[in-house]
């Protein structure tokens, strides 16, 4: 059973969440990972598992690491299908992949920091380690240079998938463990798509991860 603290705060960190997972999907899902820690069942939101006996209430400093981020498979190739003769460069995508990572950071920060949190890069008794991951990035109209100025529409901005994992600093031990995908929805007329508009709408899909996360934290110090 998963104790209060926990599940108190991995509730919260769930019901930020944006898309409900299948319910056969959660079904499918064993109770106990392969790494001892219990599916938090009494969410409809995301997957989690979590360390039954972990208490966040203890951490009041958050040792954030640098978001890792991978384009969903054949991405470059599925963009440079067609007749236009722009294309996706591999330096396009290291320049997108470094402007996700910084807007995760920047957004995470703000948010932590906001709610009193302190930001160190040393372990500590109260550090809680955070390693976040972004998979599965799907940039629908990604603003790249070509010979001539092109003008990239769509829908939609796009999505990308949360992976984040929560450790005890100093013990490295894994307390939690949440996935969670994001698109951002839009319906019936095409977009033109800049840097800036996919980076402002990669930076608000975000903060709903950030709130969820100091939420988390809030409901654990006080439950």
């Amino acid at each position: 059973m998963v104790s209060r603290k926990i599940s108190v705060a991995l509730v919260a960190l769930l019901l930020a969440a944006a898309v409900t997972a299948p319910a056969w999907a959660k079904k499918s899902l064993p109770a106990v990972n392969d790494e001892g820690m219990e599916l938090v069942k009494d969410s409809k939101l995301a997957t989690v598992y979590a360390d039954p006996g972990a208490d966040l209430s203890i951490y009041n400093q958050v040792w954030l690491k640098d978001a890792t981020v991978a384009f969903k498979k054949n991405w470059q190739r599925d963009q440079n299908r067609g007749i236009s003769s722009l294309r996706v460069k591999t330096s396009d995508m290291e320049r997108i992949q470094e402007s996700v990572a910084t807007t995760f950071r920047e957004v995470f920060t703000k948010e932590l920091i906001d709610g009193g949190y302190e930001l160190t890069e040393e372990a500590g008794p109260d550090v809680l380690l955070v390693i976040p991951a972004i998979i599965n990035l799907d940039v629908h109209a990604p603003d790249v240079q070509g010979a001539s100025r092109v003008y990239s529409y769509s829908e939609s901005a796009g999505e990308m998938t949360l992976k984040l994992e929560l450790f005890d600093s100093i013990t490295n031990d894994k307390i939690a463990t949440a996935t969670d995908r994001k698109r951002d929805y839009r319906a019936g007329y095409l977009e033109w798509r800049t840097r800036v508009s996919n980076k402002a709408d990669a930076r608000r899909m975000m903060t709903s991860w950030a709130k969820a996360l100091r939420s988390a934290l809030d409901e654990a110090r006080n439950p």
